[in-house]
C-alpha cells in the first residue's frame, strides 16, 4: 500500500492563446479542463512509490536507458546504475535517493519512447515528484539542472518535519468531499494539529497527511463514516500539506537560481490543473506543490475533456495506469513497464 501516495469543470468560454507556435487552448483561472488540443495521447510520469530494485532491467535493448543513468551519475557523482539494479532496497528507498532515481528512470524511459515515436504528446503531467520529470521531458527544465533540484527538494522535505511527527494515510471508499470534511473536523478539534488531503488519486482513493495524531484520528473518523479501509502509509514525511511550509520556503529560494523556459509541450500542474508558460509561474506552482494536494483525478479528467485517447505512463511500474483506469475507463491507459510494453504502446497509438 505504500505505492498509493506516488497523486471537471469545462469553461463556459475558453481563452485561446499561442503556445510555442502551436494553437493550444487554455481555460480561465479556476477552471480545470482545457479544450481540445493537438494530438491524441498524453504522457504522465510517476513519483515516489513506484521504485524497486531492478526496475529498469526490462529495457536492456534500449541503450539510451543505460546512457541516461550514466549521464545522471556524472551530474550527481553517484553510481545510480548499480543502485537501481543491485540496491540495497533500504538505500534506494531513502527519499534523497528515490526522488532523483525516479526522475532518471522516467527520463530514460521517455527517451526510449522518443526513439520509436515521432509524434509528440499533446499533453504531459507528473504525479508529485513526477511533475519535475514532466518539466524536463517538456523542455522547460534541463536534466543537468533538474537532478540537483530534486535532490535538494528531497533534503528540504526531510528537514521540514522531525522524525515521528508527521504521517500519511490512504482513505478508501469515500468521496473527496467527505475526506475534506473529515480533515476539517479533525483539524478544528485537535488543538493545533492538522490533517489535510494530500493526493486526490482516483475516485474513492484519497491520501491524507498531517500530524501523526491527527492522521490516526482521521482514520478512525473515516471508518465511522463508511470508509472501506483507512491505512497508515509507511512514510515519515507528510507530503503535500501545510507541514511542508518550511520546505516550500527553501524551494522558493532555491528556484530563484534555476533556469526555466516555457514548456515545449503543454503540461498540467498538480496544484491547479492548469498550464503555465512563464518561468515565474512555473516556479510559483512548484513551490505551492509542496503544501498543496495533488489533483490527479482532475488531471486525467482534463485530458479526457481535451480529446485525449491514450495516456502513456513513462517509467517503471504501472501505478498511475491503475489510477487512470479508475478515473476514466474510456481512456486507453498504457504503461511502459519494459521493452515489450513500450513497443506494444507504440503500436496502440499508431
Amino acid at each position: 500500500m505504500h505505492q498509493i501516495f506516488c497523486f471537471v469543470i469545462i469553461a463556459a468560454k475558453d481563452v485561446k492563446k499561442r503556445y510555442m507556435g502551436t494553437p493550444i487552448y487554455f481555460t480561465p483561472d479556476g477552471d480545470n479542463a482545457p479544450t481540445r488540443g493537438p494530438g491524441k495521447f498524453a504522457c504522465v510520469f510517476p513519483g515516489q512509490g513506484s521504485q524497486s530494485v531492478g526496475m529498469v532491467k526490462g529495457y536492456g535493448d534500449f541503450p539510451v536507458v543505460r546512457e541516461t543513468f550514466a549521464e545522471a551519475s556524472d551530474i550527481l557523482r553517484e553510481d545510480f546504475w548499480t543502485l537501481v539494479n543491485d540496491g540495497p532496497a533500504d538505500k534506494l528507498n531513502l527519499t534523497v535517493n528515490t526522488q532523483p532515481l525516479m526522475m532518471i528512470a522516467g527520463i530514460a524511459v521517455y527517451r526510449a519512447w522518443q526513439s520509436l515515436v515521432e509524434v509528440r504528446p499533446a499533453y504531459m503531467a507528473g504525479h508529485s515528484l513526477g511533475e519535475y520529470t514532466a518539466l524536463v521531458a517538456s523542455g522547460a527544465l534541463i536534466f543537468a539542472d533538474a537532478l540537483p533540484l530534486v535532490r535538494f527538494r528531497a533534503e528540504a522535505m526531510q528537514r521540514a518535519v522531525p522524525e515521528g511527527m508527521g504521517a500519511m494515510a490512504a482513505i478508501l471508499g469515500v468521496d473527496d468531499e467527505m475526506v475534506q470534511r473529515i480533515c476539517d473536523e479533525v483539524t478544528s478539534n485537535s488543538g493545533g494539529e492538522l490533517l489535510e488531503p494530500a493526493n486526490f488519486n482516483s475516485p474513492g482513493q484519497v491520501v491524507v497527511a498531517g500530524h501523526k495524531k491527527a492522521v490516526l484520528q482521521g482514520m478512525e473518523l473515516a471508518r465511522s463514516k463508511g470508509a472501506k479501509r483507512a491505512l497508515m502509509l509507511p512514510v515519515s514525511i507528510p507530503s503535500h500539506c501545510s507541514l511542508m511550509r518550511v520546505a516550500a520556503d527553501e524551494m522558493y529560494q532555491r528556484l530563484k537560481y534555476v533556469t526555466m523556459r516555457a514548456p515545449g509541450i503543454p503540461l498540467l500542474h498538480n496544484v491547479d490543473v492548469q498550464q503555465h508558460e512563464s518561468p515565474g509561474a512555473i516556479k510559483k506552482y512548484l513551490t505551492k506543490q509542496l503544501t498543496s494536494p495533488v489533483r490527479w483525478s482532475e488531471t486525467i479528467r482534463a485530458f479526457a475533456a481535451a480529446g485525449i485517447i491514450h495516456v502513456v505512463e513513462c517509467g517503471p511500474g504501472k501505478i498511475l495506469t491503475g489510477l487512470n483506469k479508475r478515473i476514466d475507463s474510456n481512456l486507453q491507459s498504457l504503461s511502459l513497464t519494459d521493452s515489450a510494453a513500450l513497443r506494444e504502446a507504440v503500436t496502440a497509438i499508431a
